[in-house]
């Protein structure tokens, strides 16, 4: 038997119990072992909306504290950022209640047609020059 006077599961508790936080669930317990969204891949600048108040049947406390923070448009990044979860996470809890129809996405237009950098400098260039 070890004499060592701080044994973290005695002296502390389990490794799986934070005293300031709480219960430490890892991610993956989280998005029920997935780490790929079921349907479409979310972006970090995606904005995504409630279409619903909060749900009396959404699956977690997880998904609640999404629905209620998206009742305005957020960004993905954003919305990882308030609830504190890995981006992975949330991209799969997105997925869920996209698929369950309670939240919207907005997908910022593309920028290719857009001029790209080098067109942009020369008429910077350009207008500089007269």
């Amino acid at each position: 038997m070890s004499t060592d006077p701080v044994d973290p599961v005695v002296e502390e508790g389990p490794a799986w119990w934070d005293h300031e936080a709480g219960p430490v669930v890892r991610p993956y317990m989280v998005t029920g072992g997935r780490v790929r969204p079921k349907t479409s891949d979310f972006d970090l600048i995606t904005y995504v909306v409630a279409t619903a108040t909060l749900a009396a049947d959404t699956p977690s406390p997880e998904h609640q504290s999404i629905l209620a923070f998206t009742q305005e448009p957020r960004a993905m990044a954003e919305i990882a950022s308030r609830v504190d979860l890995p981006l992975g996470v949330v991209r799969v809890l997105l997925c869920d209640l996209l698929q369950d129809g309670l939240i919207s996405r907005y997908d910022p237009p593309s920028t290719d047609h857009l001029p790209n950098v080098d067109t942009l400098q020369a008429v910077i260039h350009g207008l500089r020059a007269l």
